[in-house]
Order: structure tokens, then sequence, then C-alpha cells
């Protein structure tokens, strides 16, 4: 499944087609959902020609997730890949008109999902960032294995390779042998990885003899990349670039060149080429520049509280070395990433209070040697509470790899004053029930 650009056109124009067919109209939202296929970016462009906004779905999620999105966004259609095998929501029409090319909805502190407005203008000055970091031309050849719906497998190297004149191979979803087989057979030179696929590819036995000689680097990011695990892929001949953002930077904030990625291992990087960036209060990495989102869609209150005089407050902690060189120090946020997705504990906290016999709770990461962090579940509890209608509940209600993969009893939360939980003494807790 390989294209460019200029191959994409046919089905960029059928697209445009199709979507004035069904009515849409400027300003109006189109949902996708499906595996990763060239469809879904011929939907990306045809919706920047016709003045649309495209608004990718996660296939994983579970059905009442999908459709709280839906509504949320507005949704004139959703458009559904060939081989989605997802439940489609049902679109739900609003009258508000949208500017943005592109809606990435990313979860808060409330539990649900707020969408993140990036224009076209956002996601070419991305796409600039991309191509001067990873030294893109019209020879290279990008395989991408992480999901389309994210903004990462979306935008640090497919659509930025597309822009650039580069070729494209999408793999449905990430599979290790089939990533091996992709990369002997079809010798692309760069590609996105997450840390937990990162320990995948070095845990299997094709490792050691694979022959990975065509990739000049890999980008990676989503969290934080072990060190043993870029070791790995310095050891094949291979950078490791770290590229940190979110969905609100589109998401290429701070990334490494080559050059950094083998000077400063660990290191974040520097700001995009396009970006601005620095330390701010209380230790926050702060970013500012024209790949910034405009705003979350309809969220007046919460865009105020991270957009300050043009600079987005990214809820993270970093430092910088006298070289200039960001460090990731730590999450302001509670956010638990866990294989690269993006879990929000006071969303499982929401489904977690429907249980019966659930007095109080909280929910913390706790790290997982696969999958960099696991959701794990701190209860107040009566005798009712059971364990299995949880998971249950949970079954109903959340995508699995929301799913809490542990239970703490306990006679009560460390709370402040205020009634507040105290972080810190809670993952004290679950680190020593873990030991």
């Amino acid at each position: 499944m390989s294209f460019c650009l200029s191959a994409l056109q046919p089905q960029i124009v059928a697209e445009e087609q199709a979507l004035r067919q069904a009515g849409a109209e400027r300003g109006d939202r189109i949902g996708w959902i499906g595996l990763n296929d060239p469809a879904m970016l011929a939907t990306l462009f045809a919706c920047e020609h016709l003045g649309l906004t495209l608004v990718p779905l996660n296939w994983r999620l579970a059905a009442e997730e999908l459709q709280w999105i839906a509504a949320d966004a507005g949704l004139r259609l959703v458009r559904q890949g060939p081989e989605s095998g997802a439940v489609v929501p049902r679109p739900a029409p609003s009258a508000a008109r949208c500017e943005a090319l592109l809606i990435g909805y990313t979860s808060g502190t409330t539990g649900r999902p707020k969408g993140a407005m990036l224009s076209a203008a956002a996601l070419r000055a991305n796409a600039e960032n991309a191509r001067r970091l990873f030294e893109l031309t019209p020879t290279d050849h990008v395989l991408t294995v992480l999901p389309l719906f994210h903004v990462g497998g979306l935008n640090i190297e497919t659509v930025p390779a597309l822009l650039a004149g580069a070729r494209v191979t999408l793999l449905p979803k990430f599979e290790p042998d089939a990533f091996f087989d992709a990369v002997e057979a079809l010798r692309p030179s760069l590609t996105l990885l997450v840390p937990a696929v990162m320990a995948a590819l070095v845990g299997h036995p094709r490792w050691v003899g694979a022959d990975l000689s065509s990739l000049r680097a890999i980008g990676a990011g989503s969290s934080e990349v072990p060190t043993a695990l870029i070791e790995a892929f310095h050891q094949r001949g291979i950078p490791v670039q770290q590229v940190y953002g979110m969905t609100e930077t589109c998401p290429i904030a701070i990334a490494q060149t080559r050059a950094e990625a083998l000077a400063a291992p660990g290191s974040i990087g520097r700001a995009a080429p396009l970006c601005e960036a620095r330390i701010g209060a209380a230790g926050e990495i702060e970013i500012r520049g024209p790949n910034v989102m405009s705003g979350y869609w309809q969220r007046e209150a919460e865009t105020a509280e991270v957009l300050r005089d043009g600079w987005f407050r990214t809820g993270d902690a970093g430092q910088q070395d006298s070289e200039g060189r960001f460090w990731f120090t730590d999450r302001l946020k509670r956010v638990i990433i866990s294989g690269g997705e993006n879990i929000y504990p006071a969303e499982l906290e929401r489904v977690l209070r429907e249980v019966p016999g659930l007095c109080d709770c909280a929910v913390l990461g706790r790290p997982d040697p696969r999958w960099g962090e696991v959701p794990v579940a701190v209860v107040v509890a009566t005798a009712e509470f059971d364990e299995v209608a949880m998971a249950a509940h949970f079954e109903r209600k959340l995508a699995r790899f929301k799913h809490p993969r542990g239970v703490i009893r306990v006679a009560e939360l460390p709370k402040t004053a205020l009634g507040k939980v105290q972080v810190e003494k809670l993952r004290a807790l679950v680190e020593r029930a873990r030991n």
C-alpha cells in the first residue's frame, strides 16, 4: 500500500464528489473511522479543498465514547475505512461552523474529551517542522505503522512526507512480523515508533537478524523513551529522533535532529524550526508557534486556561540545559500513557463510581515493562463491591486498553484539607502494594 500525493489525487477528487453528494457544506465536521488506509488521507485533503473539518475517530474506543464525540463535534457524516470492523457512531449534525481542518480529540481533567482545533496552516507549519527535522526529500519513503487517528501517526511523518513529494507505505496496524517484512522488502528510509512498539521489536526473535539498513533514523514519541530502547536502536546504527508534543501542537513542538539524537540521547531536543519553547512557571514547558491549535472546540474556558498570549501551556514539566536542549522531567497532568495511548484517570474514575459498593476511588499509572504504564484503581469499597462486576461494567463503557489492570483496596484515600487526592502519597501507596 505505497503511494505518493500525486498518486492519491484521483482518490481525493472522488472523495470530494462523494462529500458534496452527501450534502457536506463548508464548516461541517466529517468523522472518519477505520484502520490505516489511503482513504483517510484522501478524506483529509478533500476536506481541505472543500473547507470541511476532519475528525479522526479512534476505532479502539467503546460505542458510547464514539457516540459522545460524534455528538460533541456535531458530525455531519461519518466516513468508514474499507476494513474498519469498528462500531460506527451515528452522525449528530449541529449548526455551528468550524474553520479548522482537523479536530483531534484529547481528554482532560474532566474525564471527557476535548477537540483541539488545528487549521490547515497549522498542519502545513507542522509539516515544515518535520521536513527540516527529518530532512525529508522526494526520494524518501516513510513506513507508517502507528494509527492515523492520532496526530502522531498522521502528522509527524505521514502528511509531511506526502507534502514533501515522498512515498508513504501504510500498514493497517502494527504487527512485529509485518513491520520486519515491510522494512526488508520495501526498504523505507524513515518510520515513527512509540516505546511500546520499540520494545516489541527489540524483544522479537527477528530483531537480531533483521535487515534494517535502509532506515536512516526513526522518530519516537508519545511518552518518555527508555534509554535502553534508544541504545538498542543506536547499536543497530539507527538514530532515534525524539519528538515532543501533543495534539494541541499538531504535534511537533520540540524535537531532535539526527545529529542531536546521537549527541544527547534522552533529550527531547530543541524547539522545532517554526516554534518557540520555554520553561514557564513551576517548570512547565510552554510552546508558541503557527502549529499550535486555535483552541478547543466550543470550550472557551478550557482554551483560556492553556493559551495565554499565544503560549500553550503543556501541563508537562521540563528543564533546559546550558546547550539549549530540553529534557522532560515529569507530567503535571495525571495522564497515563500505555502503549502510546493516552489514558486519563478522571475518565476511569467516572466509570468506577457507577459500580455498586464503591465509596471512593482514584486511578493512577503503575510502571509496566511491556506497556510503559497501566492504570490501577485504588478504591474504598464495601463488601458489595465486586471486581468481576467492575470488569464487566468497564467492558460496556470504555475501550479495553483503559481498563484497570489492578485493584488496591484501602480504608481511605490520602487527601488534602480541601478534599483533593494527594497524588504523590497515592503513588507511594501503589508502589508499596506493587512490592
